[in-house]
């Protein structure tokens, strides 16, 4: 009898493939819209294995928040939140009162929602163009985006940059890394496993020995490969 696939133990959910948030400090979101401009003071830096970039803990009078830390943010830095703050960095304001060509990140896609793109340690996106009610950003991938002009973005760019820079040079950090974030690591081909493992295992030598894509109605067992591909072979010039 042959063993289940990754991707059908993965549909289980067991703790291999859940993600660790009993681990993660606390959510990441701009504070709820007020009318009032927010006031704070950063107190200290947070690690938080759930996130690529350092947080900070920001004290705003009685309550202390976390947010995504920004390049060259230091501990007793002033920063504001709200319609009236600077546009400086690490501020947070409306994208329709940003000039243009200036670095934000953590940007919400409607207005709100406390922070949707850009938050990957090191990145940022950049303000485009203005409209009446609309503002257009450039994301880090470089797909523009049209945006509520009252949708909420921190000026700067997302601390934690070149993070990918520094190699892990053995297996065991890689494995530490893997843990602590919840991935399944390492992972063995299916041509390389045995016929009971998987739809491409077995044979005289490393080879699928069947077509790579396979329709949604197939059994569970046999969805290995691309399932119900838009297109196949090589993309058309």
């Amino acid at each position: 009898m042959g063993k289940n696939l990754i991707q059908q133990r993965r549909g289980r959910g067991n703790l291999l493939y859940r993600a660790p948030s009993h681990k993660y400090k606390g959510d990441v979101r701009n504070p709820v819209v007020s009318k009032e401009t927010i006031q704070g003071t950063v107190k200290e830096f947070i690690h938080c294995p759930g996130h690529t970039a350092p947080l900070a803990k920001v004290q705003e009078g009685g309550k202390s928040v976390l947010m995504l830390a920004t390049e060259g943010m230091s501990v007793g830095q002033k920063i504001a939140i709200g319609d009236a703050a600077p546009a400086v960095s690490g501020n947070t304001l409306p994208v329709g009162q940003i000039a243009e060509g200036m670095y934000i990140y953590n940007i919400e896609n409607r207005p709100g929602d406390g922070g949707r793109f850009v938050r990957s340690g090191g990145t940022h996106a950049s303000v485009v163009s203005h409209s009446a009610d609309t503002t257009i950003v450039q994301l880090p991938s470089g797909k523009f985006k049209t945006l509520s002009s009252t949708c909420r973005a921190t000026i700067g760019v997302v601390a934690g940059g070149g993070r990918k820079e520094k190699p892990f040079a053995k297996a065991g950090k890689k494995y530490h890394a893997a843990m602590a974030r919840s991935w399944r690591w390492p992972q063995v081909r299916g041509v390389a496993m045995n016929p009971v493992d998987h739809p491409y295992g077995g044979g005289a030598h490393q080879h699928k020995g069947k077509p790579g894509s396979v329709k949604h109605g197939s059994p569970l067992g046999r969805k290995g490969g691309s399932i119900s591909p838009q297109r196949m072979g090589r993309l058309k010039r």
